[in-house]
């Protein structure tokens, strides 16, 4: 059994299912499939919250596709009644003369996004529990705030597939042509036509294409953990508590959204991983940095009762910039895919940009082709 699309997108994380929704609002006949389902358990764009923030040092690419990704997110939000955006805010704390957080304020100010440079004592008396401890300044994003990942991209999908998107579970046989790929095969021998194929599965996606991606892409293990705030206690929920990023430590946070806990991990890439066999159980050390961390900083969360805790994966390049380019073997194959652990709020945006690029409607990005990568990683973009 055979069926023919126009386009077949590979993957329904944030990347293949903005895909699919540019692709769909342009009149195509278009099939989402996942082996697992949208934004299932073990995918990147799985987890309960992701931080969307302006903030990108002096990477003005990012800055402008947080704030056209934003309006979608924000759009998506309005059209299903879905609370989908906490508008929390977003605290960049850093030292005396961080060059991320001056190469951030000097981008706000260049694109008009609203910003403030709080010093500490003003730190300490907007948020009096967060320590200031070796904290100059920080960045203040009032516009910022936290997205809910997997409601996000579930909800995106259900819309999508009401307005026509067919959409499947299924696991597909990664594809052998040589120069164009006609068609993709399921476990079940299902053959799926199309004229041109997305592949957005994220940490997979070596395995898929490992002659191409096999020293491109580096899925590493990245643990989060909810700890419980004090009974009776709301200053680490919204208004009061905002998201947050210290930089030179490399940890960041979510305030305690719908009662799951306050959300806190290490920003640092951790050890290689496969999202097929790799554990996802908490690793002792892993929670005690983290802990220790937490105490200092947040001290009336000294003690905090740890009450969940992820394994997801980031899937890095060389230097933290996406992959969104053709295959350089299969003339109608585009990879999407490369988040190296911020690229879940640019979904819209990426989304975007491969539906032109599928269209031949724009100008490539240097920066997002696959020749730019290298096989060893210097990450760049945090």
């Amino acid at each position: 059994m055979s069926q023919s699309f126009d386009f077949v997108i590979v993957g329904a994380g944030s990347f293949g299912a903005w895909t699919a929704r540019e692709l769909l609002r342009a009149g195509h006949k278009v099939l989402l499939v996942d082996a697992f389902g949208a934004a299932h358990t073990r995918a990147s764009s799985g987890g309960e919250s992701r931080i969307i923030r302006m903030g990108y040092g002096a990477d003005e690419i990012y800055t402008r596709w947080s704030q056209h990704s934003l309006g979608e997110w924000k759009a998506l939000e309005q059209r299903t009644g879905r609370t989908l955006f906490h508008r929390t805010g977003m605290l960049w704390m850093t030292g005396r003369d961080e060059a991320h957080a001056r190469g951030t304020a000097q981008t706000l100010q260049r694109l008009g996004i609203e910003h403030e440079r709080l010093g500490s004592d003003e730190i300490g008396r907007r948020f009096p529990q967060i320590s200031t401890e070796g904290i100059e300044w920080a960045l203040w994003e009032p516009g910022s705030g936290a997205l809910m990942a997997r409601q996000s991209i579930q909800t995106l999908v259900a819309e999508c597939v009401r307005e026509g998107l067919d959409y499947r579970i299924a696991q597909i046989a990664p594809p052998t042509a040589k120069d164009r790929l006609d068609r993709l095969v399921t476990a079940t021998g299902e053959a799926l036509s199309a004229g041109a194929f997305v592949f957005a599965c994220g940490p997979w996606l070596p395995k898929v294409f490992p002659v191409v991606l096999g020293t491109r892409i580096f899925p590493t293990r990245q643990a989060v953990y909810f700890f419980a705030p004090p009974p009776g206690d709301a200053s680490f929920a919204p208004p009061a508590m905002p998201c947050w990023f210290h930089h030179p430590a490399l940890v960041y946070g979510i305030p305690d959204l719908e009662s799951r806990g306050f959300k806190a991990s290490i920003d640092r890439h951790g050890a290689a991983f496969d999202p097929d066999t790799g554990s996802r159980a908490p690793v002792a050390d892993e929670i005690g940095a983290v802990r220790a961390y937490l105490e200092q900083r947040f001290p009336k969360l000294r003690g905090a009762p740890l009450t969940e805790s992820r394994v997801c994966q980031y899937e890095n390049t060389s230097n933290g910039d996406f992959i969104l380019d053709r295959h350089p073997h299969l003339s109608n194959v585009v990879i999407a895919g490369g988040g190296s652990g911020h690229g879940f709020k640019h979904g819209p945006a990426v989304g975007d940009y491969v539906a032109r690029l599928l269209s031949g409607r724009v100008e490539a990005e240097p920066r997002f082709a696959l020749a730019a990568k290298a096989a060893i990683q210097s990450r760049s973009v945090y």
